[in-house]
């Protein structure tokens, strides 16, 4: 009986640190990491996120801006984190998606877990208030008339899209990327460029008249901008479905996971996270699982591998 109890206070033992890691998760502060500079829609999204996630969790999250090729440095960092579920990334679901499969890359599909989705990004083509452009036929009739244009651009999705449409239509067209909205955003309010991509970081500009938005790079139209059309209501079937996503390291234990999920439902129901949402960046709030990220994500590979077939990129 004595060797009996021995044995299951041994076995108490083995399993209490285990249980309580999970149970005191997180014992110390967090870190996000924006694969943007600081300023852009994901940027400013993303610390209202990292403040009510600091109080959900009791721990602050700090954030670490890693800007690099359209998120894809940032993506790589945590891809590589010994860090688990006290390191995770807030961004665009594209940068994992698409990304690897245009240059190469150390992450793929398999590096991460996915926590959740939070909201659906507004992508769009845009130019300066003072261009003269009023719609989508009249920037492409000026490209077409004035070859080596630059085009702005934030992603790697933004960029297979805009190429697929230049080979159809024809144009020659110089592609520039820069760190995200903050780098975008002087360079069509200067009028330096006419042609770019934006996120969201158009929507502090249009309200003035600094900027415009020509079209819509959404499977619909956008929440704040009804009157730009679809790129597939101007007669190309494409379309850029970019959610924005929480993900952790492949290896963060299940424990870990479930505190961020708990926490992200919350964040995505806080008055906070909803109006820098749905007004200052006017993107609608919709709450993936895990789960309906990396479903979304198999599909959107399988995808873009027949688009860049298409174009012949690879």
């Amino acid at each position: 009986m004595a060797l009996i109890r021995s044995v299951i206070l041994l076995l108490c033992l083995c399993v209490l640190p285990v249980q309580a890691l999970a149970a005191d998760f997180p014992e110390r502060p967090l870190t996000m990491v924006i694969g943007y500079a600081a300023g852009g829609s994901t940027d400013i999204q993303g610390r209202v996120l990292a403040e009510v996630l600091g109080e959900l969790l009791g721990q602050p999250v700090r954030v670490s801006n890693i800007p690099g090729a359209g998120g894809a440095v940032a993506a790589a960092m945590l891809a590589s984190s010994t860090e688990q579920g006290h390191v995770f990334q807030y961004g665009i679901s594209s940068t994992i998606s698409i990304s690897p499969l245009l240059a190469p890359a150390s992450y793929d599909l398999d590096s991460f877990i996915y926590v959740a989705g939070l909201s659906l990004d507004q992508s769009a083509y845009v130019t300066s208030g003072q261009s003269g452009f009023q719609d989508w036929p009249s920037l492409l009739q000026y490209l077409r008339d004035n070859p080596g244009q630059v085009y702005v651009t934030q992603t790697a999705e933004d960029r297979l899209l805009t190429r697929a449409i230049a080979k159809r239509e024809g144009l020659d067209l110089r592609i520039v990327p820069t760190s995200g909205g903050a780098g975008m955003a002087p360079l069509v309010l200067s009028g330096e460029v006419f042609f770019a991509y934006s996120g969201g970081t158009h929507t502090a500009y249009t309200d003035s008249g600094q900027m415009r938005v020509l079209a819509s790079l959404a499977e619909e139209r956008l929440v704040g901008y009804p009157q730009a059309p679809t790129l597939r209501e101007l007669g190309y079937d494409l379309a850029l479905h970019a959610v924005r996503v929480v993900t952790v390291p492949a290896d963060t234990p299940v424990e870990q996971v479930e505190v961020l999920t708990k926490a992200l439902v919350a964040a995505a129901r806080d008055p906070r996270f909803i109006e820098v949402t749905e007004t200052r960046i006017r993107q609608p709030i919709r709450f993936m699982t895990g789960a309906e990220v990396r479903t979304m994500l198999d599909t959107q590979v399988q995808d873009y591998r027949r688009l860049i077939e298409e174009i012949g990129l690879q």
